[in-house]
């Protein structure tokens, strides 16, 4: 179990938890998260938002069961933490775009981080997408080289890949559907990854309730994933 060091309300459906736990949580790796005995039956994965080895952060909406329990938890409750899990976004290097979508922004705050500390010289620009409310802008520009922000629009609109070395997107399928559509319009050469979020029920690979079709076969978004080319999961779309 982990304690619970604030759970803040950042909006009316989105909070921020941040937990006490040793950990190695890497850009993109999600953890299975559980606050409660015998129901709900399943824990429920979340992406890590930030991480410093000794906490772990994570942003997370409410909408169902599950993610109700969190937003009750205060600071000395405890919490149980499975993971890090997953194959997550890649090092890279030159100019990056990163592009996500409601509770998919969650990951590239860390991912951003974690690549400007890996290569200071490269350039990380932040495309974020909501509904109807901002979040968290001020946390994504003091990682970032740019932010661009839509409410209430496409933020797929804002992007111009030809301009990128390598794009990593994470949000609604759609979205990265149709983000991956725009770049293989355009001819861009650039790696374009997805961070999948279909539904887990394990996170260790061995329920197969993830599994999602790509040209290279049936993948699972928890083991194989949920960072995969976007070329492999959107190609023939």
């Amino acid at each position: 179990m982990s304690e619970i060091l604030h759970n803040e309300r950042i909006s009316k459906d989105f909070y921020l938890m941040k937990v006490k736990a040793e950990n190695t949580a890497a850009m993109g790796q999600f953890y299975m998260l559980r606050a409660w005995g015998e129901y709900p039956l399943l824990s429920r994965p979340i992406s890590v938002f930030d991480a410093d080895g000794q906490t772990v952060s994570f942003l997370y909406k409410v909408v169902g069961k599950g993610t109700e329990i969190f937003a009750t938890l205060k600071p000395g409750d405890e919490i149980t933490l499975d993971g890090p899990h997953g194959n997550g976004f890649p090092e890279a290097k030159g100019t990056v775009a990163l592009v996500g979508g409601g509770v998919g922004i969650a990951p590239l705050y860390l991912t951003a981080k974690k690549l400007k500390e890996l290569n200071p010289d490269t350039i990380v620009d932040i495309y974020l997408g909501f509904s109807d409310e901002a979040l968290l802008v001020d946390l994504y520009e003091k990682v970032a080289d740019k932010v661009t922000v839509n409410i209430g629009g496409f933020v797929t609109d804002d992007i111009d890949p030809l301009k990128y070395d390598c794009i990593m997107t994470c949000g609604p399928e759609i979205m990265m559907k149709v983000l991956c559509k725009k770049c293989k319009s355009l001819g861009v050469q650039a790696p374009v990854y997805v961070s999948m979020e279909n539904r887990m029920a394990c996170g260790i690979g061995a329920c197969l309730v993830c599994t999602c079709k790509t040209s290279a076969g049936n993948k699972r978004a928890c083991k194989d994933g949920p960072v995969m080319l976007g070329s492999e999961v959107f190609g023939n779309e």
